[in-house]
């Protein structure tokens, strides 16, 4: 059909007004944060509540505190929620104290508990820290022993900051703070940090007496929040209940019923409600700080009309995509979400998990854990069958990792059936007819031993593993990983994150593991590990059936270290219905889409038809 020159104009307004409604923030960021989970069993249990079944999105813990050990477990249990390491030097109860992880006498009573205060206070005269001979080095001391024991129980804590003004109450005392902080590779929550992000601090808009005073009030500050602009709400979840009756202290007496209002307000459906018709999104400090640089599309030399051409042919063909986000030259050009999805939403990835475990593999090679020529049976001396094929002898982690570990089928469904089977043990006892690395048969059981394999090694979970070493440095944080029957990560599938998360990792791929401009991961892992290993064939397909040609297909170019080789010199990460982590080096560039669409091959023909061409030189 051909414009006349009175369309184009209307055409043009129709593709500006949707990149204004898909790419422009329509209203405020919330960070909501709980601190002091660890000081109580009730703040134990209020601060899981209220991120479960509320709005909370970001957690300070204590580790210096009583009820950490329990707080670190409840933690572990819940990794989708973001953690800060409350960094503490006082104890400020009457009736309940806390002592220091270290040798610190400049910072502790004659009974050897922490001062109540900070500054001076003149209901505890000669308490305060300011009030006595303090010394750096032992509150150095302190922050150390706090750190390292919280990284060690709460691998996903990603930032730091201070209780009662812990970390700022002297210049010396914040650049310490922030030396440490950047020497355990996490953000430091401060004023600098707060301006930078662009982050203001918000409060109740009213009385917060009573639950009741405190929900209308926190609605009103809600109702009172400008669109564009990030903001962080601070409170202490807790119960009214006997444990926190006896908590207080002079000048804050009435703790326990304070902190059941604060519980109330952040579980309230009307506090939802309001969440949800001022348009608010509810995010955490990563989300801000450390997220993807902006740019838009003309400056990148990307065509945003070709985007709104591909996303109208994604609804003539009936395609249920989900999210959509374009990076080129390492900045996002465009993303947009469909239906009930949203930014801050973990999507299920289903094999795109394969290749996050992957990635965790090249660490531990990096590491001198383990080397890709390693004899699989090595690792499992006491659940290998009686007895043993030469197949099975001769498995190798790399035939894991390129799918080609000589199994006539895929025996992944086969074994999930068998509700009490150990999954390693099956895994092992299966027939391998085919000498490995010979055959391609997509398997992820396979990439469920490599987390085995991996999970063996190192000593930590498979997601406290990427923590440090990848989570944590790209910003990805919320991560949640299902678990087999024996508690392992499931490794090839399981994986729920954010599309953003999906495009960092895509970017860190196409950087050939380089972030921010140190080199986290060896580039020699990306060459092997994009590299074609092995020929592939579609999942659960026989070369012998194949009606479709190599050239027409993005499951026939050839499989890497758990990525698939594509048309178009890229790879993916690639998930069922639809989960893509689409890289093209040669255009620098990297697509990401969630989905419910279950011809892929018809989701990436229409990416190489629209998108692919809208990378300009």
């Amino acid at each position: 059909m051909r414009l006349s020159y009175k369309t184009i104009p209307i055409l043009f307004l129709i593709v500006l007004t949707f990149f204004s409604n898909a790419q422009v923030p329509q209203g405020p960021k919330l960070i909501v944060r709980g601190d002091d989970m660890g000081s109580s069993r009730s703040a134990n249990l209020a601060s899981i509540e209220t991120f479960v079944n509320g709005i909370e999105t970001s957690i300070e813990v204590m580790a210096i505190a009583p009820w950490f050990p329990e707080a670190a477990r409840m933690l572990r249990q819940n990794t989708g929620v973001e953690v800060g390491l409350h960094l503490a030097i006082t104890s400020e109860w009457d009736g309940v104290k806390w002592r220091p992880l270290s040798n610190c006498p400049s910072l502790t009573d004659g009974d050897g508990y922490l001062l109540p205060k900070i500054r001076p206070n003149p209901n505890y005269p000669g308490l305060a820290i300011l009030d006595n001979p303090w010394k750096l080095g032992e509150v150095e001391q302190e922050f150390r022993a706090q750190i390292e024991l919280a990284l060690k129980h709460v691998p996903q804590i990603n930032h730091l900051s201070g209780h009662m003004g812990a970390t700022g109450f002297h210049p010396d005392v914040a650049n310490m703070t922030a030396r440490l902080a950047k020497e355990y590779g996490l953000m430091l929550i401060d004023a600098d940090l707060m301006q930078e992000s662009g982050i203001g601090r918000t409060s109740y808009a009213g009385p917060k007496g009573t639950s009741e005073e405190k929900e209308a009030s926190f609605i009103r500050m809600l109702e009172n929040l400008e669109a564009g602009k990030a903001y962080q709400f601070v409170d202490h979840p807790s119960y009214d209940n006997l444990e926190m009756q006896g908590v207080g202290h002079i000048g804050y007496e009435q703790v326990a019923e304070d902190r059941q209002g604060v519980t109330e307000t952040w579980t309230s459906e009307k506090v939802k409600e309001s969440i949800a018709r001022f348009g608010i999104e509810l995010v955490d400090f990563n989300t801000i700080v450390k997220a993807l640089p902006r740019s838009e599309p003309e400056k990148e030399n990307v065509d945003p009309a070709a985007i709104q051409e591909y996303l109208e042919a994604v609804k003539s063909h009936d395609q249920d995509l989900h999210s959509l986000m374009i990076l080129r030259n390492g900045k996002v050009v465009f993303e947009h979400w469909l239906g009930d999805n949203a930014a801050n939403k973990s999507h299920v990835m289903f094999s795109v998990s394969k290749t996050f475990t992957a990635t965790a593999i090249g660490f531990a090679v990096q590491e001198g854990l383990l080397d890709v020529s390693d004899k699989v049976i090595s690792f499992f001396p006491d659940q290998l069958p009686k007895e043993m094929s030469q197949n099975l002898e001769a498995l190798e982690i790399r035939h894991l990792l390129t799918m080609s570990v000589g199994h006539d089928v895929d025996p992944t469904g086969i074994l999930r059936e068998r509700a009490d089977a150990d999954w390693v043990e099956a895994f092992l006892a299966f027939p391998i007819p085919h000498k490995p690395g010979e055959q391609f048969v997509y398997n992820s059981l396979a990439t469920y031993m490599l987390s085995a394999i991996l999970t063996k090694v190192s000593g930590e979970r498979l997601l406290d593993y990427l923590q440090s070493r990848l989570f944590r440095p790209l910003g990805i944080t919320g991560a949640t990983w299902d678990k087999s029957p024996q508690g392992i990560a499931i490794g090839g599938w399981g994986l729920k994150v954010k599309t953003e998360d999906m495009a960092k990792l895509g970017q860190f791929y196409l950087q050939k593991g380089k972030w921010n401009g140190k080199q986290l991961l060896k580039e020699s892992w990306f060459e092997e590990a994009t590299s074609k290993q092995v020929p592939s064939l579609p999942a659960g397909v026989k070369r012998e059936n194949l009606k479709v040609k190599t050239k027409d297909s993005d499951w026939l170019q050839g499989y890497g270290y758990q990525l698939w080789q594509s048309r178009h010199n890229s790879y993916r990460a690639d998930g069922r219905d639809g989960q893509f982590i689409l890289v093209l080096p040669e255009k620098n560039a990297v697509i990401v889409t969630t989905a419910n669409i279950s011809n892929m091959q018809a989701e990436l023909n229409l990416i190489w038809e629209h998108l692919l061409p809208a990378f300009e030189d």
